[in-house]
């Protein structure tokens, strides 16, 4: 699945799934635009993709604030001439039961999760409707399909994630661009390795695979999404979740 020529912009890239995303798209031979709103760690991801010998660049971007994200694709286009490939994988959680949730709590996940996810769409949808092609993936969550306790927020910001890239899907069909989601479930990162030992053993004895998943499982999963094999594919969720929801 080779991707030379293509350059692609990763938000939430980082660290922890982005991360990885970024890499594998890079290993097969994509140029990188690393956004995050944590810079340090950004310029980070980005040495490792240079390092391979691919063209990286580094961006603080919060993909919640519109005009920082046009800035964004501004600069991106100046430095690369190109955005062919979105993944919009930046995205937060506050979870709490819902009585106790804030608005501030809610608002702040839709902001940046579901606005954040239609921002970057929608500025960079343009150029790739003028060049007729582009491939979009955005990451959503099993919970966004099945819901969970204390996770109102983060669930209806995912399962409007859903929504939005069946609607693109749909508007974009004819101008050669190819929108997705996958819906991960319980992948290792820093969110889940933060959870107590006995609630990943529960999280394992639900899931079928018996195992939490690993960010190279999403990666890989994104990589075909946004290569030539999936190009008679839009409008779909992958679930990449070892069975837990089917």
């Amino acid at each position: 699945m080779k991707l030379e020529a293509k350059v692609a912009w990763v938000t939430g890239a980082a660290q922890g799934i982005g991360r990885t995303v970024a890499l594998l798209l890079a290993q097969n031979g994509a140029d990188i635009a690393v956004s995050d709103i944590n810079l340090e760690k950004a310029e980070e991801t980005a040495k490792e993709i240079e390092a391979m010998g691919r063209r990286a660049m580094a961006i603080k971007t919060d993909v919640a604030d519109a005009r920082d994200v046009e800035r964004t694709v501004e600069t991106i286009l100046r430095r690369f001439g190109q955005i062919d490939i979105l993944v919009n994988n930046a995205g937060i959680a506050r979870d709490r039961l819902i009585l106790r949730m804030t608005e501030e709590d809610w608002d702040a996940v839709i902001d940046v999760n579901l606005k954040g996810t239609f921002n970057c769409t929608k500025a960079v949808i343009r150029y790739m409707s003028k060049q007729r092609s582009g491939k979009i993936v955005n990451i959503a969550s099993v919970v966004g399909e099945m819901g969970n306790i204390g996770q109102a927020n983060y669930a209806a910001s995912k399962a409007g994630v859903i929504g939005l890239t069946k609607t693109v899907a749909r508007e974009f069909a004819q101008r050669g661009i190819n929108v997705n989601a996958i819906a991960p479930g319980y992948i290792e990162t820093a969110m889940t390795d933060a959870l107590p030992e006995k609630v990943k053993e529960e999280l394992k004895r639900m899931i079928p695979m018996e195992r939490l998943g690993k960010p190279e499982d999403v990666a890989q999963a994104v990589l075909f999404l946004v290569s030539e094999a999936s190009s008679y594919i839009t409008g779909q969720v992958l679930n990449v979740n070892g069975g837990i929801y089917m």
